[in-house]
C-alpha cells in the first residue's frame, strides 16, 4: 500500500511539472538572456541598442535596482522608476527609432561613467545624460536624464 501511494505521488508530480513546462512553452518570457555588461562601453552600447533598436534581451539586467529616469520638459520634470522603464522597453521589443545616434563620454573612472547620448530625429533632438556604475563584475545604468529640443 505504501509503495502504491509513492507511485501515485510520483506520477502526480511528473504530470504537474510537465503541465507547468508546457504552459511556459519554448522561448518563454521567463527565460533570461545574459548580456555582456563587463565594461562600461558594453553597457552603454547595450543601452543605446535597447533605447533605439528595440532590443529587449537583458533589459532587466541593464538597469540598477535604484535606477530612475528624469525627463525634463519646458513645463515640468517627470520621473520614471526602474520598473516603469524596464516594462516600457520590453513592450518596445523590435521597434527601431528613425534617428541618428551619437554618443560622447563626458566623464569616466574605474567605477562610473557619464555619457551623453543624442538622438537626432527629423523634427527634434533628444539628449540623454546616462550615468553608469560598476556593481561587482558588471556595469549598470543607474540614472538617465532626458531633455528635448
Amino acid at each position: 500500500m505504501n509503495s502504491l501511494v509513492k507511485t501515485f505521488a510520483a506520477a502526480a508530480l511528473i504530470a504537474v511539472s510537465t503541465f507547468a513546462m508546457a504552459a511556459e512553452g519554448p522561448g518563454s518570457k521567463s527565460e533570461k538572456v545574459a548580456v555582456n555588461l563587463s565594461t562600461a562601453d558594453f553597457a552603454l552600447e547595450h543601452y543605446v541598442a535597447v533605447t533605439t533598436e528595440g532590443q529587449s534581451a537583458g533589459v532587466g539586467q541593464l538597469f540598477a535596482e535604484d535606477f530612475s529616469q528624469n525627463v525634463q520638459s519646458s513645463s515640468k520634470g517627470i520621473t520614471h522608476s526602474r520598473e516603469e522603464v524596464v516594462n516600457y522597453f520590453k513592450k518596445q521589443e523590435g521597434k527601431k527609432l528613425d534617428c541618428k545616434v551619437s554618443t560622447q563620454i563626458l566623464e569616466e573612472s574605474a567605477d562610473f561613467m557619464v555619457a551623453k547620448v543624442t538622438l537626432a530625429f527629423e523634427e527634434f533632438t533628444k539628449t540623454d545624460l546616462v550615468t553608469l556604475v560598476r556593481e561587482g563584475n558588471s556595469w549598470k545604468v543607474s540614472k538617465s536624464v532626458n531633455s528635448y529640443k
